[in-house]
Parts: structure tokens; C-alpha cells; sequence
């Protein structure tokens, strides 16, 4: 039964205080909102679930699971990754909140440190640390819960971490202030990392590194800027970064310390489709200039984890396309391109006329791009609704408002 229509029916429920009872709606209506999400979850007798909130605000399955993967991956030989389950590997995970990512990357540590300032939510993720543990197959290493602030916890004796640092240092700051409102700075956010930086390397052990997940709103180059120096040892923090989408969605932005600068986009529906790269490299590229027929062509614009992580010139080189506008991020080819990490059209006309076009009940799908109107105002002026196989497509090619009546160009399209 749906946790809405069970919320009517408090009656058939006497013998249940009102704390329980509340409690009871909220399990019901956590399973319901995150078995998808995370149902790795939902497949654990006994599982606990936090508010709504936290339930929304948590990472998902697929993106935790790869959080931990990078781990692995980044600067881990196999045979140092097999040491993340031997005496002296340890996580600490500095903001805990409901416990999902300290839950999937604490499967490679002999020993996690979760901490998190809120009381209920730390117990609740003890419950399910131990449900864990006494349930789930294969469950390794201990995980140990600290209800303090990040801060509180690093000026103190809690530490459980195995001697020698913390091989990973974890945090999701809160993009919120005081008043719920959001936060776009990284030293706004709770706590702030950059002022806690210096404290967390002399946490770490000599090859260990610190994982941030930020929020995509937040201005990427400007919080590597911030983050590139610790003032107090004097050296230079190198970051990788790692731009994550699920269905051309951007969920979140990871930085991984002690890396060589490089950027990866990925869409984790599409993980053969990862594009890494550096600044350096995107800076060197010069935009192949427009050339040849527009009708007919093959018009592409990059998934959102790329677009997000700014590789505007070099995923045109790479494909071999063409730039339609220094400030358009669609590209196009004589010739269609296959596996392109992005969404696809074959252009039927370009350019298509301004002006009302076949019936007032012509449907068509609307798509601005540097374009002087908006997609409802096209749509209006056009006398088009929403659906269909058809696509008008707004922008600027070599500074010209341009309008291109589109199909999908392949199967693949997102």
C-alpha cells in the first residue's frame, strides 16, 4: 500500500502511539521514494529510513557505487587496492548524512570513521551499519559512528582511523545556509573546506586523498582555484575532476585529490561514453570554421556532464565536427558520426522560416540554444504543440539567429 493512501487509514492503527505511528508512515514512504534509487537498499530486512528530506537529498546507488570505483581506479594499482582491505586502510567520511556513500565506500576499507552532526541521523545509520554487517553477505571491515561536527571531530581524540592517516577523506559539504537558502561558493558551504583543508591533510596517510562532492551549481574553476594551495604546509593540492550525469542529468561534481588535473565527463547510463580531458587541452583547440551546406547535415549537442565540464572546443575536434558559434555548444557533420556522447538530429531544412508553417495543429519538439527567443515564444509565434517526431532547434550559427527543422539522427540519441 502507497504511504498517501495509508496516511488515511490512522484508525486501523490504535494500539500505535502517534511517535510510532509517524514512524511507521515514515519507513513505509522511505522504501516507496528510494527503491529505485537505491535498491540495494530496499532488498535489506529491518532497513531504516530517514525523513523525506534526506531521503531526496542523498546520493544515489549508481553514483555512490562509482564514487567508490574511482577509489580504485585513481593512482590504486590493483595490487594497492587489495589494501584498502588490510590492517591500515581506513575512511573517514566527514559529513555521513544518511549513510549511503559511507555505506558503498566503506566496502574497501578495513575501517570508516562516519560522522555526522545530526542525532537521528546517526541513529538510524548505526541501526543499518549493523544491519548490515550481521546480514549482508560478504560485508568487510568496521564502521564506527561519531555525532559531532566535522570540525568537533578532527580537533579530537575520536579518531579511529588505523595509524598513519586516513587512506580517504570524504565530504559532501551542505549547500545551504542558516535560513535554507542555496549557497553558491565553496566557502559558504558547511563545513567550509577551505578553511578546513590544511586539517584534513595532516589527517591523511602519505598516499592518501581527499574526496569532495560538490553541487553542479557551483563554479568549478573557481573552487579549484580556491582549493589548489595549502597555505600552511606551502604546497599545491592537484585536483581530478569528474563531472557525473545519470540520463543527461548532472547529479554531482567530484573532486579527487593528488591527481594531474584531468577532467572527466561522465554519463553513468553511458559509461563507454566517458570523455577525459585537460584545461590545457581544451584551451590549445581552435574551432574548425563553418563550412558547407546545413541542410542535410547532422547536428549534435554534447550530453550535459560535458557541457558542464566545458569542453566546448575539443569534443569537436575529437569527432571532427564543426562549431556552429563561438557561444553555441552544437556542432554539426556532413556525415553522420557514430557513439557521439550526446544527442543527434539529421537536418531536414535549414534554415526554416520564422513564420507559421502547415496547420495550427503541427506538433513539433522546441530547443533554444543562444537563440533571441525562448521555446514557449517560439512555439507561439511558430502556432506549433509540444510532442512528435519532429524538432525545431534555435540558435546562433556564426552570429545569425538560425532556426533548423530536425529528426533524431540515430537510434542512440539520448
Amino acid at each position: 500500500m502507497r504511504a498517501a493512501d495509508l496516511a488515511l487509514q490512522r484508525d486501523k492503527y490504535k494500539h500505535l502511539s502517534d511517535a510510532e505511528w509517524r514512524w511507521f508512515l515514515q519507513q513505509v514512504e522511505g522504501r516507496e521514494r528510494t527503491a529505485d534509487k537505491l535498491p540495494a537498499f530496499a532488498a535489506i530486512e529491518d532497513w531504516w529510513y530517514p525523513v523525506r528530506l534526506s531521503c531526496e537529498q542523498c546520493s544515489s546507488e549508481a553514483t555512490a557505487r562509482y564514487k567508490a570505483s574511482l577509489f580504485q581506479q585513481s593512482g590504486l594499482s590493483a595490487q594497492r587496492s587489495v589494501l584498502c582491505q588490510s590492517e591500515g586502510r581506513s575512511l573517514l567520511d566527514l559529513t555521513g548524512g544518511y549513510g549511503v556513500d559511507t555505506y558503498f565506500l566503506s566496502e574497501h576499507f578495513a575501517h570508516t570513521d562516519y560522522v555526522e552532526q545530526n542525532e537521528e541521523l546517526c541513529r538510524i545509520a548505526e541501526h543499518n551499519f549493523n544491519v548490515r554487517r550481521n546480514n549482508v553477505q560478504g560485508t568487510k571491515g568496521s564502521i564506527s559512528v561519531h555525532n559531532c561536527t566535522a570540525e568537533e571531530f578532527l580537533s579530537s581524540s575520536l579518531q579511529g582511523g588505523m595509524e598513519g592517516g586516513y587512506s580517504l577523506i570524504f565530504l559532501d559539504p551542505a549547500r545551504r545556509d542558516s535560513h535554507g537558502g542555496k549557497v553558491f561558493r565553496l566557502e559558504d558551504c558547511t563545513p567550509n573546506v577551505v578553511e578546513l583543508l590544511p586539517d584534513l591533510l595532516s589527517h591523511l596517510a602519505p598516499d592518501g586523498r581527499i574526496m569532495l562532492k560538490l553541487s553542479p551549481m557551483l563554479d568549478l574553476t573557481q573552487a579549484i582555484n580556491r582549493l589548489q594551495s595549502d597555505h600552511v604546509h606551502g604546497t599545491k593540492i592537484n585536483w581530478d575532476v569528474y563531472v557525473v550525469a545519470v540520463k543527461n542529468e548532472v547529479k554531482e561534481v567530484l573532486l579527487l585529490s593528488g591527481g594531474a588535473g584531468q577532467i572527466t565527463a561522465i554519463d553513468l547510463a553511458k559509461k563507454d561514453q566517458a570523455f577525459s580531458f585537460t584545461k590545457e587541452e581544451e584551451r590549445e583547440v581552435s574551432s574548425l570554421p563553418l563550412r558547407g551546406e546545413l541542410e542535410g547535415a547532422y547536428l549534435y549537442e554534447p550530453n550535459g556532464a560535458i557541457l558542464k565540464a566545458g569542453a566546448y572546443k575539443l569534443i569537436a575536434e575529437r569527432f571532427g565536427l564543426q562549431k556552429l558559434d563561438v557561444n553555441t555548444h552544437l556542432y554539426c557533420s556532413e556525415t553522420l558520426v557514430p557513439d557521439f556522447p550526446g544527442r543527434v538530429w539529421q537536418v531536414i531544412e535549414a534554415p526554416f522560416p520564422l513564420t507559421p508553417k502547415g496547420a495550427r495543429d503541427q506538433q513539433a519538439n522546441i530547443i533554444t540554444r543562444n537563440y533571441p527567443l525562448t521555446p514557449d515564444q517560439l512555439k507561439k509565434k511558430l502556432h506549433l504543440r509540444d510532442g512528435g517526431t519532429a524538432f525545431i532547434i534555435g540558435c546562433r550559427v556564426a552570429g545569425k539567429p538560425t532556426l533548423f527543422y530536425a529528426v533524431v539522427g540515430t537510434i542512440a540519441s539520448l
